[in-house]
């Protein structure tokens, strides 16, 4: 096998273990869902947004071939499914949003393994030379490092440790 196919299959290995990490993130919310009958502290928006973008690169991937992007995405699409239909059944039917200056909302988890997920397949899209993949993960890459600043700036107030990790 040559160089560059062992650091591509290295790599879409890679992107499929953050991918599919970042997706697991969201059973911690479900279980809180479960345990509390309640949507309190969890976001609905990650869950449609990733569903929705699931949906589309499985697309994508059938079309292309890329087997990488299929497996992932059908997980994905599967487990999106599962988080937005437990919230839906848990949510209240009328929520009410308080803004603060507060990240405890914010899920540390989901940042880091966004961060880590979107890297990796821009990186795995720019081996490829595949502007479809690279592009469209930037923006996860900057938003993450968007939300770790804000963990910085407001550290949540109940768990002092994601900000003693981030000062190290």
């Amino acid at each position: 096998m040559e160089a560059g196919g062992v650091a591509d299959s290295v790599l879409s290995g890679a992107c499929v273990l953050f991918t599919l990490g970042m997706f697991s993130t969201g059973l911690s919310d479900l279980r809180h869902m479960q345990r509390t009958r309640s949507v309190d502290s969890i976001q609905f928006l990650p869950f449609l947004t990733t569903d929705v973008n699931n949906l589309g690169w499985l697309s994508y991937g059938v079309l292309k071939g890329d087997g990488t992007l299929i497996i992932v995405n059908a997980v994905g699409a599967v487990l999106q499914t599962l988080y937005i239909l437990a919230y839906l059944h848990y949510s209240p039917q009328k929520a009410k949003i308080i803004q603060t200056k507060s990240t405890q909302r914010l899920s540390f988890s989901l940042t880091i393994a966004t961060l880590l997920s979107s890297t990796s397949w821009s990186i795995y899209g720019f081996r490829l030379r595949d502007p479809y993949i690279t592009v469209p993960n930037l923006p996860g890459i900057l938003t993450s490092l968007i939300r770790l600043g804000l963990f910085c700036k407001y550290p949540p107030e109940h768990d002092r440790k994601y900000h003693r990790l981030l000062q190290t």
